[in-house]
């Protein structure tokens, strides 16, 4: 079974899971399926399966009970990023990486004065696991992982906000279809490797560096996407 079904088998999950819960379908206190259900009725890993509740988890529309099971906790209108996220439809690609060249070169100036040794391990295991994927899928998951840990290390909840929209958007299939076709092997190696000098030089409070890094980044990203 080839990884691109059973890719798309989570992308299908995440967008049934949003829209029954934002229509009522499932309700706040219903008990969703197991994971083995939902993996085999929508072709995905469970590995796939569970990093799709993970992320609606954040999101606070689910909970998870242990011994119990996993509950709707909220329609998505009542959370404050998916309220600020309802035209995310109508951003392409494009526009998401013009607005993170801009806003992302930025973040070390707050992570430098606030970044704590939490922060910075997360960043780490974020980085590991994420070099330690076998599967692009699993390679994307932990490089959201990793600007998430990015946004949430500047300790500031408007900022984590902007970053959390950017992050729907780049969960929209045509983000993930130009990412797939445009990573290859030494590509990845290439956004590991950037990785990893930006998270040394935010834990060295060594701000211009991490900024020139972010923007190589963000640069690479933007040529590899676009051909520009």
């Amino acid at each position: 079974m080839s990884q691109v079904v059973r890719t798309n088998g989570a992308k299908e999950l995440a967008r049934y899971l949003v829209e029954e819960i934002s229509n009522g379908t499932l309700a706040v206190g219903i008990k969703l399926p197991a994971e083995r259900e939902l993996s085999e009725r929508f072709n995905a890993s469970r590995g796939a399966v569970r990093r799709v509740l993970g992320e609606l988890k954040s999101r606070g529309l689910i909970t998870q009970v242990v011994g119990s099971g996993t509950f709707v906790a909220a329609a998505p209108e009542t959370t404050p990023a998916a309220a600020a996220g309802k035209g995310i439809g109508a951003i392409s690609p494009a526009e998401l990486m013009q607005a993170r060249l801009l806003i992302e070169p930025m973040l070390p100036s707050l992570i430098v004065q606030y970044g704590t040794p939490q922060d910075f391990a997360r960043m780490d295991e974020c980085i590991e696991r994420s070099e330690e994927a076998k599967t692009v899928e699993e390679f994307e998951h932990w490089d959201g992982a990793l600007h998430e840990a990015l946004a949430v290390a500047t300790h500031n909840n408007f900022i984590r906000q902007i970053l959390e929209l950017a992050t729907q958007v780049r969960e929209q299939g045509e983000w993930g279809r130009l990412k797939q076709r445009s990573l290859t092997p030494e590509r990845r190696t290439t956004y590991e490797e950037q990785h990893r000098a930006l998270v040394n030089a935010l834990k060295d409070r060594d701000e211009v560096t991490a900024r020139q890094v972010i923007e190589q980044h963000l640069l690479q990203i933007q040529r590899n996407l676009f051909g520009r």
